[in-house]
């Protein structure tokens, strides 16, 4: 029996994960960082234009704190001033590349009824760990001087989501306010050691996490709670919702956060999807898509009002 297309998800998805298994996966090695960022960027405008469509969301190239972001606005629905309510997304993509800025925000942004403001933080490896959480903490910052931390909602996806935990790690190192909640979707606060569902999964495109975050950890221990705040004090951490699904490497990742934040007495909820590939939502058009986003956006509406 092939387990690769259960019945127990949608047809369209059972369709894309069996067209995804019947592909060979795609040889890395002959391009260039450079040329794939290009590509991977050409590939998220492409794939934004029917939600753009869908979710009639506006997008706009800014700066905040001397990072260049991404501003999204909802149809009808409140801008980006002073005082309102906003969400801080911090994309995916291995800190090497941005594969998500684009697709991750629009749905949430048209789903929250809020502003997102997504960071185009600096990539690895050219420049590793703490630049991106310093580009993080100064866009937030920026944020922050403007209304207070619990009308912010910060999230991210894959690197994102392992960034957001660094972000708070760094606002609690420096007794900075948190945001009002975190979405941690698919992805590690624990670079020290890879997760088991790594071990029986195809691996990502990047490698392991401990074998594919070499050049953004650098010279920093793995176990360093900056870095890994999975091995920090957590009883501070915002509320957080953990989302994966059965079929992503970074399974474990996201289920060992989750207990450890339990464990923290920190408000923590896990959703699990079945047989979907990791972070989905950020590239597959489904209904299990639709739900994943619908239930990010429940959530910062629910803890945000």
């Amino acid at each position: 029996m092939n387990p690769a297309w259960p019945d127990t998800i949608s047809p369209q998805a059972q369709q894309a994960v069996a067209a995804m298994n019947a592909s060979p996966a795609p040889d890395m090695s002959s391009i260039q960082l450079e040329q794939m960022r290009a590509m991977i960027e050409a590939m998220q405008h492409h794939m934004a234009q029917p939600q753009l469509e869908r979710y009639r969301v506006t997008v706009e190239n800014a700066e905040m704190g001397g990072v260049p972001v991404r501003i999204f606005t909802p149809p009808g629905g409140p801008s980006l001033a002073a005082g309102s309510k906003v969400l801080l997304n911090l994309h995916g993509g291995g800190f090497k590349l941005d594969s998500g800025s684009m697709t991750e925000n629009i749905a949430m942004a048209a789903l929250a009824k809020l502003p997102v403001v997504a960071a185009l933080y600096r990539l690895a490896p050219e420049h590793p760990f703490p630049a991106a959480v310093d580009d993080a903490l100064a866009v937030y910052r920026e944020l922050l001087a403007t209304r207070d931390a619990g009308q912010i909602g910060l999230y991210g996806t894959s690197a994102g989501a392992g960034l957001s935990a660094q972000l708070i790690a760094r606002l609690l190192a420096e007794s900075l306010p948190t945001p009002r909640a975190m979405g941690f979707f698919s992805g590690a606060a624990d670079v020290a050691r890879d997760g088991h569902s790594e071990s029986y999964l195809p691996p990502l495109p990047t490698g392991s996490v401990v074998e594919s975050l070499s050049t953004y950890c650098g010279d920093t221990p793995r176990r360093d709670p900056l870095l890994s705040p999975i091995f920090g004090d957590l009883g501070a951490f915002p509320p957080t919702l953990v989302l994966t699904s059965t079929r992503d490497q970074m399974m474990s990742q996201s289920a060992l956060f989750h207990r450890a934040l339990l464990r923290a007495g920190v408000e923590a909820e896990l959703i699990v999807f079945e047989a979907l590939p990791h972070a989905f939502w950020a590239y597959i058009e489904l209904p299990e898509t639709d739900e994943a986003f619908a239930h990010m956006a429940a959530f910062f509406t629910r803890h945000m009002k």
